[in-house]
């Protein structure tokens, strides 16, 4: 396979020039301005971009600026006459260019140079592909924890999933930056994946559960820190998960801190755990209205939970119980399109 070259010269002979040394290697299109190229870039994938630097009506260093949003992962070479390395630093950064070539050119020294430039290229494609995968693998890794937990028990089936929900639309709506939604995200499927350890007798259980089963149950927070401390690329959403049964007034379990102290990750956990527990078909109940599970919420506001997220939470409780309804078909798009948080 050829790799494209786009040629950007105001210059015909040095075009056809550029033309004769590299058609033979690579595929070639050329422009006799940086209007032109632009046009050749909307609708060719072009994998190394070079330009003249002086042009008339845009320079080499505004065209290679502009082609990031067409080809971002394309090479930028500059053409230039400036022997003054000082004075490109800037257009070099500016443009984000590989490098810069000056004139006049030798032909077999360009080939040098694409040839390693390409080398690169390829290095950083086959990186990204990797990456892809690995994306892909963890993501079906999170998918199959998810869906065993859910098959433990058919009545808490898609329950992560409602909890991610409500606990994404709270955490926009508290200004949460893009990489604390995505650790949000993972601990909202994983919460309860300590409960692939409790048995199915107790989860089961239509009466109430006695001193000795809840302790089983609270015992779900420490098995499931115990099952993400195994995978390297999901230690980050640890501290939410050990934390999602603390209570804002420091009654929670297992290690009852108090008000602030718990992350707020944790603290949206918790309620949108607690709603969807309220809202959702059990074993022993059908699900509670969700005008008595907000009035129970509003109650518990400055012991249980934070005033603040409860507040967020109310904002978008209604909607999101709406919209929910669909909920089997709610696939974590957030999470498959934008990958998971750094290790």
């Amino acid at each position: 396979m050829k790799y494209n070259i786009l040629v950007t010269d105001d210059e015909i002979d040095n075009l056809q020039l550029f033309k004769r040394t590299l058609r033979s290697n690579y595929n070639v299109f050329l422009a006799n301005s940086g209007f032109e190229a632009i046009e050749i870039l909307k609708s060719n994938k072009i994998d190394m971009i070079i330009s003249d630097h002086k042009m008339p009506g845009m320079d080499g260093v505004e065209l290679l600026k502009k082609t990031l949003h067409y080809a971002p992962d394309a090479i930028r070479i500059l053409i230039t006459a400036y022997t003054d390395s000082t004075s490109l630093i800037g257009a070099i950064n500016e443009g984000k260019i590989h490098r810069y070539i000056r004139k006049p050119w030798n032909p077999n020294d360009l080939i040098n140079i694409l040839e390693a430039s390409f080398e690169v290229y390829q290095l950083n494609l086959d990186n990204q592909s990797l990456a892809l995968d690995l994306k892909e693998l963890f993501s079906g890794t999170i998918s199959a924890i998810t869906e065993a937990l859910d098959a433990k028990d058919h009545y808490t089936f898609g329950r992560s999933k409602r909890v991610t929900y409500y606990a994404l639309k709270t955490g926009e709506t508290l200004g949460l930056s893009d990489t604390e939604l995505s650790e949000l995200e993972l601990a909202g499927l994983l919460h309860d994946i300590g409960m692939i350890g409790v048995p199915e007798t107790i989860l089961n259980k239509p009466g109430n559960l006695t001193p000795e089963e809840f302790d089983e149950i609270k015992k779900h927070v420490v098995t499931g820190v115990k099952i993400l401390e195994e995978i390297k690329q999901l230690r980050s959403v640890i501290r939410i998960v050990s934390f999602h049964h603390e209570k804002y007034d420091g009654k929670g379990y297992p290690y009852k801190l108090l008000g602030d102290d718990i992350p707020i990750e944790a603290q949206i956990i918790a309620i949108a755990d607690a709603y969807d527990g309220m809202t959702s078909d059990r074993a022993y109940r059908k699900g509670l209205p969700h005008e008595y599970a907000v009035e129970e919420l509003k109650k518990s506001s400055g012991t249980q939970f934070s005033p603040k997220v409860v507040e967020a939470f109310l904002q978008i409780a209604s909607n999101a119980k709406e919209e929910i309804k669909n909920i089997d078909s709610f696939a974590s798009e957030k999470f498959i399109n934008e990958g998971s948080p750094a290790n």
